[in-house]
């Protein structure tokens, strides 16, 4: 199983990295966590298709993680020529907020009908959800409540991956991501805590096999060669 970090930045583009996209390619599918609103570039970039992917798996619904599901829709319907179901699974209220954030970012585009099956997967906090031939839990993540936070495990091929979106250190998110293969954290600032983030004091408190940081700020991208965890860069790939 390869996971290729298509996007590893924040919202602010801080050490001029793209915004959040996770690829993992498993042995039957392919799905990100998160899409945000630069992830088609991304994929340009590593010649991904973005007709091969299979799924997307929303953590919460800021911009810098959904932001770029409008473009790859558009895309799929006008220049890529999608055949291929796509599934969208996201927390709830995922559907209409992205018919909303497509209406606003192309107006008139919602009277395209897609050649495409296109699913809607909508998951409440603290819930195990069988989709796109994922295995997914989730909990609720402590983040800006609009955007219906989640943290989530995904279980493929025998493997478990934990992704913890963006969200404060809390007892759920320690459960969820215990024992697991592979954990996919963010880590937004190094030596403060700052509000509706895990920051890198955090991280000892996740117990995990593999540990990958992302979603770093200035002040952790400054550190990534002091720290023992590994951290993720646009176009990093690993093996699982």
């Amino acid at each position: 199983m390869d996971i290729t970090f298509i996007g590893s930045g924040d919202a602010f583009g801080s050490g001029g990295r793209l915004q959040t996209c996770i690829l993992v390619e498993a042995r039957d599918t392919r799905f990100c966590f998160d899409f945000g609103a630069s992830s088609l570039i991304g994929l340009r970039r590593e010649n991904i298709n973005p007709n091969s992917i299979n799924a997307i798996v929303l953590s919460h619904l800021h911009g810098d993680h959904c932001g770029g599901i409008p473009f790859l829709l558009l895309d799929a319907m006008l220049g890529a020529k999608r055949t291929t179901p796509l599934t969208i699974i996201g927390p709830q209220g995922t559907r209409e907020h992205l018919h909303k954030l497509q209406q606003v970012l192309f107006p008139g585009s919602q009277s395209m009908v897609p050649d495409f099956d296109l699913d809607y997967v909508e998951i409440p906090a603290g819930s195990r959800t069988e989709a796109a031939g994922l295995s997914i839990t989730s909990t609720e993540a402590r983040h800006t409540r609009d955007t219906q936070p989640l943290a989530l495990r995904v279980e493929v091929d025998g493997k478990q991956i934990a992704y913890t979106g963006d969200g404060e250190l809390t007892d759920s998110l320690k459960d969820l991501v215990a024992g697991v293969d592979l954990l996919i954290a963010e880590s937004y600032f190094y030596n403060k805590p700052v509000k509706w983030h895990l920051n890198y004091p955090d991280i000892a408190g996740l117990q995990a096999e593999r540990v990958v940081l992302t979603h770093m700020h200035t002040s952790m991208l400054e550190q990534t060669e002091s720290v023992p965890e590994e951290c993720a860069y646009d176009g990093y790939t690993l093996k699982l």
